[in-house]
């Protein structure tokens, strides 16, 4: 045998085994997605994804503080609107009074090491349910689109948000959000992590559930990517750096890999992010529930293959697990 083939002197041992990642996950690179729901003492489980709930504004402490005495780091917010009047669009989006807000400012007082990133979309909030305003014929109307997410993601960032992340895939939003944040006096202040190839994927399913946020008729095929399209996403992840992106992310992960290593070619100067989706989630929960793998290993190796791809920041259900199994 040729020196030159023997390989497996090199993770021979437990240790050196790990030694062969060029990035192995920590607890910082874990962001927590959170469903906030408009009843303030809701704590309701969500079946399709196992484990994950909706949260009213007064469950919070309770549900956050054990997670952040293990190191939970970040959480990212979905707004989930179940009595109020929606319209067009997508006002009760930035209420005062919503559930995003009140969370914002809930989390900075209580849990002020905490970092917290907001979603920022209009399909939870208007009555149609996709994630733009429409012409009157039912499709998407850019500018004011653009415009009307920059104004949400401004009063998020007002109300104390770390992080503004647009998940709406609409076109010229990253500019007209940086430009919003910058004429305000919040443009250093306030990280912009765009969703900038979010896929039109059959993953979403579970995340729907959660939120409420199919759309009434048609789909999103005509704004979000279209899942062949390799192309397009390395488009729109240079133009969202051109935009003004502070994070680049990738949506969904595991379907996803080779575009995860496009942006980190594409952006390699950048924090990269991927979102492993409620599907994702839910497929390995049922899988490991089937007895086909043991939970934790599985879940570990489809973050281990998102790390590999070129990630530093992962979206996953999995963080309130992976705050104990890291420690172990």
């Amino acid at each position: 045998m040729d020196i030159s083939s023997v390989l497996q002197g090199g993770y021979q041992h437990p240790l050196s085994r790990k030694w062969q990642a060029k990035r192995t996950l920590t607890k910082e690179m874990l962001m927590y997605p959170i469903f906030i729901t408009d009843d303030p003492d809701a704590h309701v489980d969500i079946p399709s994804l196992p484990g994950q709930s909706r949260w009213g504004i007064n469950k919070l402490e309770g549900f956050l503080a054990p997670l952040v005495k293990k190191g939970l780091k970040s959480v990212i917010l979905f707004g989930v609107p179940l009595t109020c009047p929606k319209d067009g669009k997508g006002t009760p989006a930035d209420d005062p009074e919503g559930p995003v807000i009140l969370a914002i400012k809930l989390i900075r007082k209580l849990f002020p090491s905490v970092y917290i990133a907001t979603d920022v979309c209009l399909c939870e909030y208007t009555s149609h349910g996709h994630c733009g305003i429409l012409h009157d014929d039912g499709t998407i109307n850019s500018v004011p689109s653009a415009d009307r997410i920059a104004e949400v993601a401004l009063s998020y960032a007002k109300a104390g948000a770390h992080c503004v992340a647009p998940s709406d895939m609409m076109d010229g939003r990253i500019k007209t959000i940086k430009r919003a944040l910058i004429d305000n006096g919040l443009g250093n202040k306030v990280t912009l992590m765009s969703y900038s190839a979010k896929f039109a994927s059959s993953l979403y399913g579970p995340f729907r559930d959660a939120a409420g946020s199919a759309p009434s008729f048609g789909d999103r095929k005509c704004y979000q990517l279209p899942p062949n399209a390799k192309g397009l996403a390395r488009r729109a992840i240079q133009r969202d750096v051109g935009e003004g992106a502070d994070i680049i992310m990738v949506k969904p992960a595991m379907p996803y890999l080779d575009i995860i290593a496009d942006a980190a070619e594409l952006a390699p100067d950048y924090p990269l992010a991927a979102y492993q989706v409620s599907g994702e989630y839910a497929m390995i929960v049922a899988g490991a529930r089937a007895g086909v793998y043991d939970l934790k290993t599985m879940a570990f190796e489809s973050t281990e293959g998102i790390l590999r791809a070129g990630c530093t920041l992962i979206l996953t259900y999995f963080t309130p697990q992976f705050l104990d199994w890291l420690d172990e």
